[in-house]
């Protein structure tokens, strides 16, 4: 196991799991890990994550061994991610409304303005079922690359990042971008929708992470936590992947 402090790393985890709470990307459903090491991450308590209180232990979940006793079976989806990306230190299980309601249709969000830019490169997963054996977990991961998010049809969402608080900030992102694309479709219809976006070159110019953008959000969306300390939270390099 690496030299990272368990401690910190679980107060981290606690903190991510709460926030996406709080912001509605997850009901009763959904989870948020970080990477320990090449082996091992950790995932957060097997319960609502707005239920998950102070001090409580998340679960270390090796990634090349079968699921520890209590620990969710869509986590092996977490498993799978780690695996296959190097990059990876954390990732969040979702189900955010406005995102839930386009993958019905089969669609994910256009980019269209600033955040909107930061999942350009996100995916699409054609299948409604749960994923709890670990054959479908690993086509979900292959399918994911080396985008930051994938959203799942009819079945929420997974973003991933250089640490946990990039994954929660792409999904928070993520949701904005599809709140956007909902209000643009009901104002214009379809057909003028789908002709309108940013371009490749201005989504480029703005997957920029330069003046505290992602702290700025982790500010944002931890606001009250009882857990949140500033000097703990980590901001690598964000993961914006390369497109289909």
């Amino acid at each position: 196991m690496s030299g990272i402090d368990l401690t910190v790393l679980q107060r981290r985890v606690r903190v991510a799991a709460r926030a996406l709470a709080r912001h509605g990307l997850v009901q009763a459903w959904g989870h948020c890990s970080a990477r320990i090491d090449d082996a091992s991450f950790l995932v957060c308590a097997s319960r609502p994550m707005g239920q998950i209180a102070p001090g409580e232990p998340g679960t270390v979940v090796p990634i090349h061994a079968p699921l520890p006793p209590g620990v969710l079976g869509e986590v092996r989806i977490h498993q799978q991610v780690y695996r296959l990306r190097p990059d990876v230190g954390g990732v969040c299980r979702v189900m955010p409304p406005n995102v839930v309601a386009l993958s019905t249709l089969r669609l994910v969000p256009t980019p269209r303005h600033g955040v909107g830019a930061f999942n350009a490169a996100c995916k699409f997963w054609d299948d409604p079922r749960l994923l709890r054996d670990d054959g479908l977990a690993a086509q979900l991961a292959a399918r994911l690359g080396d985008a930051p998010s994938l959203v799942m049809r009819a079945n929420g969402a997974i973003t991933v990042g250089p640490g946990i608080e990039l994954a929660t900030g792409f999904a928070w992102c993520l949701e904005d971008a599809a709140r956007i694309e909902g209000l643009v479709r009901s104002m214009t219809g379809d057909r003028i929708a789908d002709a309108e976006g940013l371009t490749p070159d201005e989504v480029g110019a703005r997957q920029v992470s330069s003046g505290a953008v992602f702290e700025r959000l982790w500010e944002f969306l931890t606001a009250g936590d009882p857990e949140a300390a500033a000097n703990e939270a980590g901001f690598p390099v964000p993961l914006w992947g390369s497109g289909s």
